[in-house]
């Protein structure tokens, strides 16, 4: 009885991870489809948009989160002690401006009502499309616009585009809008990280090693098995398979080295992808403080790592 009370007494609870719906992000749930890891080790919690992940993680209902890393540096900036322990994907091309059939080019938003998630990849994005379009913030009406209502604001023509992402993108262009500008232009400018919470780090080790092993397990199964894999993970997200796989052609999944290149070593690639971002997010006045990106990168529970 006592060996079976210290047994219990020493199991780790099941670690809490949160993401809305994303291409990139569905190799994790692969895994957990697969068996890649048990669910007392890592239990998945799938929310209406990335702003509902944010407020589980500031309430302390989550011990990590899929999140862009914006999401994550603001999160930082509040003081949420956060670790990026796995970059997930780059996107290129699946974010994207999208607007109705008789805008024909970026120009033709002057004046017009463009619904955007008010973060700094939608910082990113219309930055870039102002750019782009030779066009002043003024020039535009931005409409505050979370994920989980671009869909029904654009059918509705509450708005004139969107800056969005998969799985609406497809939603909207099997709809009828058309692409005006993507990610493909602003290549590793938007990067998706999993990150945790730094007390959970050390009290459940082993649980995060399981998770990204098994991450990495679902990851060959996907190269190895990929019409199967898209099968599988298509469905989840509400997507056909052809659609998914035009979704994964638009991102960038960086497999374990490019991973060890991100996050390890004394200058982490990773840490000056968020020093930049970070400047416009100050420009934004997207965050009241600056963090300390020097902590944000953590390779020890990578696979290999010594």
């Amino acid at each position: 009885m006592s060996v079976l009370l210290l047994t219990a007494c020493s199991e780790e609870p099941a670690l809490r991870i949160g993401s809305n719906q994303w291409p990139g992000y569905e190799p994790v749930y692969l895994a957990r489809e697969l068996g890649d890891f048990a669910r007392s080790e890592v239990r998945l919690v799938e929310l209406p948009s990335a702003t509902d992940v944010m407020q589980y993680l500031r309430n302390g209902n989550l011990d990590g989160g899929m999140l862009t890393l914006d999401e994550a540096l603001t999160l930082m900036a509040e003081g949420v002690p956060l670790r990026a322990v796995l970059v997930l994907d780059v996107s290129n091309g699946a974010d994207a401006v999208l607007a109705h059939p008789q805008f024909k080019n970026l120009s033709d938003l002057k004046g017009r009502r463009v619904g955007v998630e008010i973060s700094a990849l939608g910082a990113v994005m219309l930055e870039s499309l102002l750019e782009a379009a030779d066009l002043h913030r003024d020039d535009i009406e931005v409409v505050p616009l979370t994920v989980d209502r671009q869909r029904q604001a654009f059918l509705d023509h509450a708005v004139d585009a969107v800056i969005t992402f998969e799985p609406t993108l497809s939603q909207l262009r099997s709809l009828g809008a058309v692409t005006l500008f993507d990610s493909s232009r602003i290549p590793g400018r938007i990067v998706d990280v999993l990150v945790l919470r730094e007390d959970i780090l050390d009290e459940q080790a082993g649980h995060v090693r399981a998770l990204l092993d098994g991450y990495f397990q679902a990851r060959r199964y996907l190269d190895e098995q990929p019409a199967t894999a898209i099968g599988r993970m298509a469905p989840r997200v509400h997507m056909n398979n052809a659609d998914f796989r035009t979704a994964l052609a638009g991102i960038r999944l960086p497999d374990l080295d490019e991973n060890r290149q991100l996050l390890g070593g004394s200058s982490p690639r990773l840490t000056a992808t968020a020093e930049d971002l970070l400047t416009l997010m100050v420009e934004w006045k997207l965050v009241e403080s600056t963090p300390d990106v020097a902590r944000l990168a953590d390779d020890r529970f990578l696979p290999g790592h010594r």
